[in-house]
């Protein structure tokens, strides 16, 4: 589910609806400020931003760049893993991204974010959305090492 920016203010205060305010896998860099306005609740007390970003290096290698490819069905798994933890956990709101394509060191490949009254419940689900959406997600990274060898590896 992608929520378009102009329509992110009908989800303040929601109001009884689900939790699950942002669900998508994108080819295009990730935008934390509209995911930040989509977990945005005035009866939130905690906030817990997970970003998970290219490094420039992975098993004592210089990583170069990478790509992650994503099976046609990673949208409908994520949006799963999101409805788990929203069901799991009392939230108020929840958000999370993954993106496919080309990536450069630096760039977010995965983004969560989660909002509920407490600290304690906020931390735990942003941890788990994180834990489960790696577990789950069908999507591959193919990095590329400086020296020119590269590998492939299923996570998120």
């Amino acid at each position: 589910m992608v929520l378009p920016q102009a329509d992110l203010a009908q989800y303040a205060n929601n109001g009884g609806m689900s939790a699950v305010r942002l669900v998508e896998v994108v080819d295009r860099p990730l935008n934390l400020e509209v995911m930040q306005a989509a977990v945005r609740d005035d009866r939130a007390g905690a906030v817990v931003t997970f970003s998970g970003d290219v490094r420039n290096h992975d098993h004592g290698k210089s990583v170069d760049r990478l790509t992650y490819e994503g099976h046609p069905s990673a949208g409908d798994v994520l949006q799963q893993v999101a409805e788990s933890i929203a069901a799991e956990f009392d939230l108020i709101a929840l958000a999370v991204a993954h993106r496919v394509g080309d990536l450069a060191v630096g760039d977010a490949a995965l983004i969560a974010i989660v909002s509920s009254a407490h600290r304690d419940v906020a931390f735990a689900a942003c941890t788990a959305l994180v834990d489960r959406t790696k577990e789950l997600l069908p999507v591959w990274k193919h990095q590329v090492f400086a020296d020119g060898t590269d590998e492939w590896v299923n996570c998120a």
